[in-house]
């Protein structure tokens, strides 16, 4: 897409700098109204070719984004612009209240979202509960080992 691009764009300066140059007039120094289009048409090809490579794909981008806004609903899980994760817990006209943590919530304005996520097979709340059981099963395994020590060390 990148070598379309600056392919295109070279094309296009080459023809506008060929269309500037001073062409052979007819018998008499007459000057026709082909001169004028042909020095007009690289800038409306330029326009043209910026509108279908840069304009119109932002504009399906940004529609996209606010379908994607007005359908953020309860129960969603959200990227904030800022890189913050959560669940909506609420949501008004413009403002959402996220929940990034457990009772932690907070107000985001719509337009701070950046991305939804839709995960209704993971529950982040059973990883965290999982991560709790291995810190616990990591200070037994450590525990244990310290009994071991002290019971190896001869008393003096």
């Amino acid at each position: 897409m990148r070598q379309f691009v600056t392919l295109g764009t070279s094309a296009l300066i080459l023809l506008s700098l060929s269309a500037c140059m001073p062409g052979q007039q007819g018998a008499g120094g007459e000057s026709g109204g082909g001169d004028m289009l042909m020095s007009i048409l690289p800038l409306v090809l330029i326009f043209v070719v910026f509108y279908f490579l840069l304009i119109r794909p932002q504009q399906k981008k940004q529609k996209v984004h606010r379908e994607m806004l007005k359908n953020v609903g309860r129960g969603d899980e959200i990227v904030t612009s800022g890189g913050v994760i959560g669940k909506v817990i609420r949501t008004r006209d413009d403002q959402i209240l996220v929940e990034i943590a457990p009772d932690v919530r907070v107000k985001v304005m719509r337009t701070g979202v950046s991305e939804v996520i839709r995960r209704s097979e993971v529950d982040f709340d059973e990883e965290d509960e999982f991560e709790d059981d291995l810190d616990d099963d990591f200070e037994d395994e450590s525990i244990e080992e310290e009994n071991q020590e002290q019971e190896s060390k001869p008393d003096k």
